[in-house]
């Protein structure tokens, strides 16, 4: 018997059929029963260490979707037919075609538990683990988003973790050269011990070369590309990804992937020149599941086999075993499927950009039985297994749902109800007060740690509505993105708030001038074994795929992370949506704040007593209760045009979202964007404080030129949406100032809005 192992016995195939009866910890590794006498059963004897490794992997809840994979038929049956759509939900990111030559890739992805246990390397490995997601489709990264979700924010262990999650994303994504464009950073105490790091990357190809994973053609090579494998991240999707933290389990959490840029640099690099020359048939990233995913993954979705010998992958550590070879979640890795004849041009390529290469196997024909996936390792076979039923014959559950038993309390519980500020001096302080909260205050101490601007492309960055990019220099052609969600409002009502995040995200693409044609989505849950969560996250699903029904844009992909709570507190259900929309001539977008004086603001949408799930509820009484605002999709579609053609005709110089804040928020950061100030009258049929503070959605303040006010009133009326005078642009005013209430000056506003980041992080 070979003892190649190093700390036992190794445990071939042959080995595992002449030992049937031997004890397996399968459940340490996260298999049930019944998941494992399934195993059994495909494979006709026990398994071994290498294959328990594999399957308790592919069979996680990150990997496998066992959980969540039957709500999705929401988004198959109602996803709106669209000729854009070139690559969607089961690849690897979503491919969408902006022109007839170009396309982009954009997704978004959690990195949760990894970013608390360690929060540098978690952040910095899921901004590289995105990035090579949309490298994979074939496209060059161009920009990365972060919406972030922090416990409370004077809360001792927030300052451990979020200036290491904010420093990880900034080393990796800045030494990338990819500007962050956008994103969210919210506090609330739900996520404290469970942040919510999701990662957002954008790309762009020529729609001629889109990348497939297939490991098609019967004698191609199997080909590693990048970094050495080591020790680190194993069973981080298993583990990390896929259970609860529980008080006490530190010891047995694996260690979090260690991320390096620069060599993610030039496989980025490698990767492109490859595309372009035509050298590789398939591509899959190692990203979570580390080889255990890319192998079956490619062998199955070519429904081939696929032969490996494992001891041609280059280790850190020489000590390594095969199932650690296999389940190593090491950075920085793709798997090249090459034809024999393009292998040394490959070599080439990958010796040019200092990147190793190494052919670890061969794809080999599917029997009478399906292709099978062989590992040896040293000439003794490991693993021999049908990669179909890895990849895609996990298993799926139909968990149970409930109704949180205190549903119909806490909707009666009204925010409306609350006491609320009658003075015109409480309006001023609660304004003031507002703009320094975390959640609403200025977040130039993270976004200054990122590069917003690098490569020449970026229009628009934080701290504007969304993120806006040129994607084509000769023409002018740009996307513009956003993410956002409200854990509240989803907290409140999952089906509504999973609509809420959708149209925030659409209207802050809609204020920019750009076309919002496609979404994506990271769904953050507590526990699936929790029949409330359950019941959160079906709903959630179904709100997602009727709202992107209604607005005619397809989810193009996303990911899902389940068990985000501490023993049995689970976070608010947080859908975090991310929308993309396509500018013909960046030149035309709108930017928020107010520039010129005389231009007529006008607050567009309307406004009712919309205070439940509110950011005032909550800054200034800690109450969650109610329902949220009411969700109007036709509106934000109308809002969105009136804003597209006005920018194509210049009506508007400025436009602005209205979102967590309300009025008050968004007429105080249009003011201090460029310090030019504001005369504003409020409505006289509203009450005051509504109209300042209410959440109200499909609204927008715009900044309308001079002699453009006929024009556009009537381009409103047209779309049905109604548009209100407030005042003007004038900076004699000097800041806010709130006809017959209050004044508040730019240097007030500014020190209210700026001082509370660096109070509490330094």
């Amino acid at each position: 018997m070979s003892t190649v192992d190093a700390t036992d016995v190794l445990d071939t195939v042959g080995l595992a059929t002449a030992t049937p009866d031997e004890a397996q910890p399968y459940a340490e590794l996260g298999l049930r029963d019944d998941e494992y006498a399934k195993i059994r059963a495909i494979l006709g004897r026990r398994p071994t260490r290498s294959e328990l490794a594999m399957y308790s992997i592919m069979w996680s809840e990150h990997c496998s979707y066992k959980s969540s994979r039957v709500h999705f038929r929401h988004f198959a049956e109602k996803s709106p037919k669209t000729d854009r759509l070139l690559a969607g939900i089961g690849e690897n990111a979503g491919v969408i075609r902006v022109t007839d030559e170009i396309a982009v890739s954009f997704k978004v992805e959690s990195h949760n538990h990894p970013s608390f246990v360690e929060p540098h390397q978690g952040a910095a490995t899921g901004i590289g683990g995105i990035v090579r997601d949309i490298l994979a489709m074939g496209a060059r990264p161009i920009a990365v988003m972060d919406p972030l979700r922090f416990g409370s924010a004077t809360h001792p262990d927030t300052k451990r973790v979020l200036p290491g999650v904010v420093g990880g994303i900034s080393q990796y994504g800045n030494s990338l050269g990819l500007p962050n464009i956008g994103g969210e950073i919210v506090f609330d105490p739900c996520y404290q011990g469970n942040p919510l790091v999701n990662a957002l990357c954008l790309g762009v190809l020529p729609v001629s070369r889109l990348q497939t994973m297939a490991a098609s053609g019967i004698g191609n090579v199997v080909v590693l590309l990048g970094a050495k494998t080591g020790r680190d991240g194993i069973g981080g999707v298993s583990v990390l990804a896929s259970a609860t933290f529980e008080e006490g389990t530190e010891s047995a959490r694996p260690s979090v992937q260690v991320g390096d840029p620069f060599t993610e640099k030039l496989l980025i690099e490698s990767c492109l020149e490859m595309y372009d020359a035509s050298l590789v048939t398939g591509i899959q990233d190692l990203g979570g599941a580390g080889l255990t995913c890319a192998l079956s993954e490619t062998a199955a979705a070519a429904k081939l086999g696929m032969h490996v010998d494992l001891e041609r992958v280059p280790l850190r550590e020489a000590s390594m075993s095969p199932h650690e070879v296999l389940a190593s979640e090491s950075q920085e890795r793709m798997l090249l499927i090459v034809e024999p004849s393009k292998l040394e041009d490959v070599f080439a390529v990958a010796d040019k950009w200092g990147v190793l290469a190494t052919a670890i196997g061969e794809v080999t024909e599917a029997g009478d039985d399906g292709g099978r996936l062989v590992v040896d390792w040293h000439g003794h076979t490991v693993v021999d297994c049908p990669p179909g039923s890895l990849a895609d014959d996990g298993p799926v559950y139909q968990r149970p749902m409930r109704e949180p038993a205190d549903r119909d309390l806490v909707a009666v519980d009204r925010a409306e109800t609350l006491p609320r500020p009658g003075t015109p001096d409480e309006l001023r302080e609660t304004l003031l007060d507002m703009l320094a909260s975390p959640n609403l205050c200025d977040k130039t101490w993270v976004t200054e740690q990122y590069d917003h601007y690098v490569r020449g492309n970026t229009v628009l960055a934080q701290p504007e509505d969304a993120g806006v990019i040129r994607i084509d220099e000769s023409s002018g052609v740009g996307v513009a993105i956003s993410t956002d969600g409200n854990g509240r409002y989803a907290k409140l009502d999952p089906y509504a708030g999973a609509q809420l995040a959708l149209a925030e995200a659409y209207r802050n693409v809609g204020v920019t001038g750009a076309n919002p044609i496609a979404v994506t989505d990271c769904l953050n849950f507590g526990s699936p074994e929790d029949p409330e969560v359950m019941w959160q996250f079906a709903e959630a699903v179904r709100g997602l795929a009727d709202g992107c029904a209604e607005l005619g844009i397809p989810v193009t992909g996303g990911n899902v992370s389940f068990y985000n709570q501490t023993g049995l507190v689970a976070i608010h259900p947080t859908p975090v949506v991310g929308v993309l929309g396509v500018l013909d001539d960046v030149n035309r977008r709108l930017s928020s704040g107010f520039r010129t004086d005389g231009d007529i603001v006008m607050l567009l949408g309307d406004t009712r007593e919309e205070l439940s799930g509110s950011e005032w509820a909550w800054r200034r009484h800690e109450h969650l209760g109610g329902v949220p605002p009411v969700v109007d999709l036709a509106a934000e579609q109308a809002l969105a045009s009136v804003l597209r053609r006005a920018a194509d005709v210049e009506h508007v110089s400025a436009a602005h979202d209205l979102s967590d804040g309300g009025l008050a928020q968004a007429l105080a950061e249009s003011v201090l964007r460029h310090e030019v100030g504001v005369r504003v009258r409020l409505p006289e049929n509203i009450d005051p404080f509504v109209a300042l503070f209410s959440e109200s959605t499909a609204r927008a303040i715009v900044a309308v030129r001079r002699g453009h006010e006929a024009a556009f009133r009537a381009l409103c009326d047209e779309n049905g949406v109604p548009w209100t005078p407030l005042g003007v642009v004038d900076s004699s005013a000097n800041g806010l100032d709130v006809d017959g209430l209050f004044a508040a000056s730019v240097d007030e506003l500014r020190e209210a809005h700026t001082r509370t980041l660096p109070e509490l992080f330094g």
